[in-house]
């Protein structure tokens, strides 16, 4: 036993020690991104639900295509328009989020993969999220709008104006998130030839 003891030493060959506590943990620590995963899946469950409704509503319009005025088309249009960007808000945060938190997609050169997958880092994913909260909270804006003409729909003024001062919220959130993202890159440009030198 010491002879071949005295050759790995001659050899080189190193030992290989076990790991400590502190490299336990952190492994652990890691692992506890797999405990988001049931959350991404619970989010495309939701996608039933998104397209339950968008079937319900368009199954309830269509029963009355005949008698439909242009204003019920256009706020139909509007609902499923709005449930539509609710889904893919979904699919963008359930994908980048994955990716960028858990683990990295295992799909190959698929044909249809996204061609954005892979390239949305977590400043990307956040002005997407805000991008898709505008534009969601613009079309329920406009829809309880275009109810104001009917005489039967019940829509509260100071709603109205609450719901626009969460839009314009939503706006002035979207344009610093952008403008922060936009200082912090130009800093790391400017820095990357100082750190070179």
């Amino acid at each position: 036993m010491s002879r071949q003891a005295d050759s790995k030493a001659e050899a080189g060959t190193p030992d290989v020690e076990p790991p400590d506590l502190k490299s336990r943990f952190e492994r652990l620590l890691f692992a506890t991104r797999w405990l988001l995963a049931p959350l991404y899946a619970g989010m495309s469950l939701a996608l039933l639900a998104i397209l339950a409704t968008f079937a319900r509503e368009l199954a309830g319009e269509l029963a009355r295509l005949g008698t439909i005025t242009a204003e019920q088309a256009i706020l139909l249009t509007l609902s499923l328009i709005d449930l539509s960007l609710t889904g893919n808000l979904l699919l963008v945060v359930i994908f980048a989020g994955y990716e960028s938190f858990v683990s990295q997609l295992q799909i190959g050169e698929h044909e249809d993969r996204p061609v954005w997958l892979g390239t949305i880092g977590f400043a990307d994913l956040k002005l997407k999220v805000i991008a898709s909260i505008v534009a969601i909270s613009a079309i329920t804006l406009l829809r309880d709008f275009l109810l104001l003409s009917d005489q039967t729909a019940s829509v509260h003024p100071v709603r109205l104006l609450w719901m626009v001062v969460i839009q314009l919220t939503f706006v002035v959130s979207g344009v610093l998130l952008a403008l922060m993202d936009w200082i912090s890159s130009g800093n790391r440009h400017r820095g990357g030839p100082r750190e070179s030198r």
